[in-house]
């Protein structure tokens, strides 16, 4: 790998962390994630469990529909 495509990479790399770090700024704002009707919460005295069943799945189909449209993008 050249020299040029390593930084290519890199800014890419750079660009998505970036981005990421954005989103999970702003989902750190919202209420809707992490509270939706499947997610479980046990509270006993001390102790707060919490089970995101459907905020994982919800970011799993979403993660999964941009990761295949990133792949396609890239396979031309």
């Amino acid at each position: 790998m050249s020299y040029d495509q390593l930084g290519k990479l890199m800014l890419i790399m750079g660009g998505a962390i970036v981005f990421l770090g954005l989103v999970f700024i702003l989902l750190g704002r919202t209420t809707l994630f992490g509270r939706l009707p499947g997610d479980i919460t046990f509270s006993t005295g001390n102790l707060t469990c919490f089970v995101p069943i459907a905020s994982m799945i919800l970011l799993s189909i979403l993660l999964t529909i941009i990761l295949n449209v990133v792949v396609r993008l890239f396979n031309r």
